[in-house]
């Protein structure tokens, strides 16, 4: 075995920081001193940008060992701190901070001698990397090449390790079945375990689920429940139950759909209790997202041969040892650890995948080993396929225009169905789009790096061959001229807008800052595009004329490319006629988006059309403008998800523990789109089995004065001290977080309490809650992603800390809203959904126990009834919630001790 490197160690955080030298010494010192030391010698270190922020300092380099971690197991997640390494290598934690300096340098060794062991499972492709992260100069290869023997012979390395996908014939339509209830409930049973206690709320919601999978009898009437069942019923068993009994019965798919990326882990995971051999599982089991998610391998392997340079060549090389071992390629979200490309700062992985809609089909030397298309096959023969809202929306549209739709659906989340809906339907003429649609068509421009990606290189066959269809293609390129090109936001600055479009939105501009307030300077700004003057109504029929010129020759094309379809010229092998179906795909897509644009800019200075709310704006983060353009989002954007998605499907599940947002069934018919057709849904609802009114309690502190910052950061930091952690702090905007967390997290840190923020740390925001949920000293700090995306049980989650009450953003959409929906009534809904599923983070299962504090004395006792019932509601002032959380929630403190100075309902 070769010895050991002689490193030191690095370790900082906001509590102090620790150099440990090879010989076992462990010191503390100054910033100055670490800066320099790090700058001196190779120095190991966890998560380099992040020690870099907690040293003040620019960008710290050094030898991370989360790229190590990476290079030796490729795929395998672990909790990027002291702690969370060290489980995931099995080895003992740290005890305290300077423990922690000490072990970065035993984690060090152990993951280079699994180098030289023979069994280790990541060795094939280890050389190739190796020897390429070394002539890049990677930190660790001095220490990780002489451990890695030469093979014997070339060793298969990423592209030629993937797996090929195989094509395969459309699945027949599904065979119509009835669900019996007791067949349900025994493939329930199943699922849940004989050893697990029975659940009759879980049964009852299996049955009732069941029939969203019968026949339909007429078209246009699919069979909907409303399902709203309290957190601890099992409701993820609960429908897939039914929807597993369903899929092997009718050798039908089932489609689950969800907002976060946390609930489709979680279903990845259940549904191992279906299906228990791994390899059957890989084949009923797909999780789908939208190809943005997914890594491109023709933009990776332009990133290994030249595309990237420095630290991003690094990050692409460590990217691909990943890519060799992944399940599905999926890079957000997926089995690449979260925090690998946030330690490349601006070298991230977004180039990795494919954001701009460029794929080449067929035309890639990789088409068939692409993750894309093999997710996308893969789902066509699923029994379970995993999806997003979002995602789920834009292919019920799309396959219902091919005549097979997406039959039968559940939405889980449900609560989030109307906001998805909102993003989904919407219209958006930016410069950032249009720019993206440019590129799309012409390809980068000329100065641009990379291939050159347009229309004609992607369909030069059908240009030479089809001449109708090479004139299409020229006239679009043509007509595509007058898109916003690169630097078109200086020229916005510069009063000097080229092109129709440009113009368009230089005049935009201009009205957005002449009646923007002085309030939001600094932030994104927006008017409503109503009583508009002259020069922004005058600048709409040129930049429409542009458009239209546009969509001409897309149209022509799209029908010349299914005239060579049809066809079938000797090239139409299966690799083109793949691609071409590709770019009619595409050609769809971005001709309804321009049809939308138009329509958009033809009701500029006319009347309002009432089903539409539209608006002008300026995108800006602190003072910095990132985009320009006109919005325009449905008054109700559940009618076009009715319309598109549940009339064309033939049964739907939509479920959630807040389905209702503390009010009534009409509030959930109008937010998932029930409302709109002409079939009842049925109705279901269960309540949480838990005791809320003795584990829990609400606390409204009265004496924090809203907009002293100086004052909230105190109350945050005394609760997170009383509680010993453990505590989710939700803000409302994200200035506030950071000036929070600048003002105590130094304080916290030498309590020895730990707080990580979104906006802040430089760390994803999933990476943030799994560090969040490994430490119950620590605490997490964020915004509206937080609010629901978050499942902590346990002591890790034991005090829910809300800046005030969570009333919306006055934008010109809500006002919109705010008007049609009964004015202040639609804000009390609004916040009342808000305040539930903040509170749904606090209790997770029966032994859990928490307090939720909100700081706001103007809470109205009327949004009250959003917390389950009978949970205790107490106004008290900041002391007496700093010495409630003490006596019940400090980590020292037993279950069930009673503040001596305060009643309390029952035990926590």
């Amino acid at each position: 075995m070769i010895p050991p490197p002689t490193f030191s160690a690095l370790h900082a955080t906001h509590g102090g920081i620790w150099i440990a030298e090879a010989d076992g010494r462990v010191r503390t010192v100054g910033r100055g001193e670490a800066i320099a030391h790090a700058a001196e010698t190779p120095v190991v270190l966890l998560n380099a940008p992040l020690a870099a922020t907690r040293l003040g300092y620019g960008e710290l380099s050094g030898l991370d060992l989360l790229e190590l971690y990476a290079f030796v197991h490729p795929g395998q997640f672990a909790v990027p701190t002291p702690a969370g390494l060290a489980r995931a290598l099995g080895l003992d934690p740290p005890e305290n901070e300077t423990a922690a300096a000490a072990f970065l340098l035993v984690a060090a060794h152990a993951l280079l001698n699994q180098l030289d062991r023979p069994g280790w499972a990541e060795r094939e492709g280890a050389w190739t990397s190796a020897a390429t992260l070394q002539r890049l100069r990677w930190p660790w290869s001095v220490a990780v090449v002489p451990r890695i023997a030469r093979p014997d012979k070339a060793e298969r390395w990423l592209f030629s390790r993937l797996p090929e996908w195989d094509e395969s014939a459309l699945r027949p339509q599904p065979r119509p079945v009835v669900l019996g209830d007791v067949e349900t409930v025994a493939t329930l049973e199943r699922l849940v375990g004989a050893q697990a206690e029975p659940r009759q709320g879980q049964r009852d919601y299996a049955v009732a689920a069941a029939r969203a999978f019968d026949p339909r009898v007429m078209d246009d009437r699919p069979h909907v429940l409303l399902a709203e069942a309290g957190t601890g019923i099992g409701k993820t068993l609960g429908y897939l139950a039914p929807a597993a009994l369903y899929a092997a019965r009718a050798d039908g798919p089932v489609w689950i759909s969800t907002y976060t990326k946390t609930l489709q882990r979680q279903l990845d995971r259940e549904t191992g209790r279906i299906f228990a051999d791994p390899a059957e599982r890989r084949e009923k089991v797909v999780v789908r997202k939208g190809r943005e998610n997914y890594l491109c391998l023709l933009n990776l392997e332009d990133a290994l041969q030249g595309g990237f340079q420095g630290r991003a060549a690094i990050l692409a090389h460590l990217v691909a040892r990943w890519a060799a071992y992944s399940r599905d390629g999926d890079m957000v979200g997926g089995d690449l650890p979260g925090w690998l490309p946030t330690l490349f700062r601006k070298a991230g992985s977004t180039a990795l995948t494919d954001r701009r809609g460029e794929c080449v089909y067929a035309g890639c030397p990789h088409y068939r080993r692409c993750f894309i298309e093999r997710a996308a096959r893969a789902s066509e023969g699923a029994d379970i396929v995993i999806a997003n809202h979002a995602l789920v929306m834009i292919l019920a549209q799309r396959r219902r225009d091919e005549g097979r739709p997406l039959a039968r659906i559940v939405f889980d989340e449900g609560h989030h169905l109307f906001d998805a809906a909102d993003s989904t339907f919407a219209a958006a003429l930016t410069g950032q789009e249009a720019i993206e649609l440019r590129r799309w068509i012409m390809g980068p421009e000329k100065h641009a790096r990379g291939r050159r990606r347009g229309l004609s290189a992607r369909l030069s066959d059908v240009g030479s061959y089809d001449e109708a269809g090479g004139l299409a293609i020229e006239d679009a390129v043509q007509a595509a001229g007058a898109l916003p090109a690169d630097n078109w936001l200086a020229r916005m600055a510069d009063g000097l807008p080229l092109g129709p479009i440009e113009t368009l939105l230089a005049r935009v501009r201009d009205t957005v800052f002449a009646r923007a307030r002085a309030a939001d300077a600094g932030y994104g700004i927006e008017t409503e595009a109503a009583e508009l003057d002259g020069p922004l109504v005058e600048a709409a029929p040129p930049a429409v004329q542009a458009l239209d010129a546009l969509v001409g020759p897309m149209l022509r094309l799209r029908q010349r490319l299914e005239a060579v379809l049809e066809d079938g010229p000797d090239w139409l092998d299966a690799a083109a006629r793949a691609r071409i179906e590709g770019a009619i795909g595409g050609l769809t897509l971005r001709s309804r988006m321009l049809g939308g644009w138009i329509a958009l800019l033809g009701r500029l200075g006319g009347p309002v059309d009432p089903d539409f709310v539209d608006w002008l704006a300026v995108d800006r983060v602190e003072g910095r403008e990132f985009d320009i353009g006109l919005h325009r989002h449905w008054l109700d954007p559940s009618k076009p998800l009715a319309e598109t998605v549940l009339k064309a499907a033939h049964g739907v599940i939509v479920t959630s523990a807040t389905l209702r947002g503390g009010s009534d069934w009409a509030t959930a018919d109008a937010a998932v789109g029930t409302a709109h057709i002409s079939v009842e849904p049925r109705r279901f609802a269960v309540a949480s089995p838990f005791d809320y009114a003795n584990r829990s309690e609400v606390l409204v502190v009265t004496d924090v004065k809203r907009g002293d910052l100086a004052q909230l950061a105190g109350a945050y930091a005394r609760l997170i001290e009383a509680a010993g952690g453990g505590t989710l702090g939700l803000f409302t905007a994200v200035a506030r977080l950071k000036v929070v967390t600048a003002r105590i997290a130094d304080r916290l840190a030498r309590a020895g309490l730990p707080l990580y923020a979104q906006h802040v740390d430089t760390i994803d925001t999933g990476t943030l809650v799994d560090i969040f949920r490994d430490d119950p000293r620590a605490s997490l700090l964020g915004t509206d992603a937080l609010r629901d995306g978050v499942d902590v049980p346990g002591e890790s989650l034991r005090l829910v800390v809300m800046e005030g009450v969570p009333w919306p953003r006055p934008t010109v959409l809500h006002s919109a809203r705010r008007a049609a929906g009964g004015g202040s009534a639609h804000d009390d809904r609004v916040v009342r959904a808000r305040l539930a599923q903040a509170f749904g983070r606090l209790i997770r299962r029966a032994d859990d126990r928490g307090l939720f504090v909100l700081l706001s004395a103007a809470m109205p006792s009327r949004l009250l009834d959003a917390f389950p019932p009978g949970v205790a509601v107490t106004r008290l002032t900041l002391d007496e919630a700093v010495a409630r959380v003490a006596s019940r929630l400090s980590l020292d403190a037993k279950p069930g001790h009673q503040s001596a100075t305060i009643d309390a309902p029952g035990s926590l």
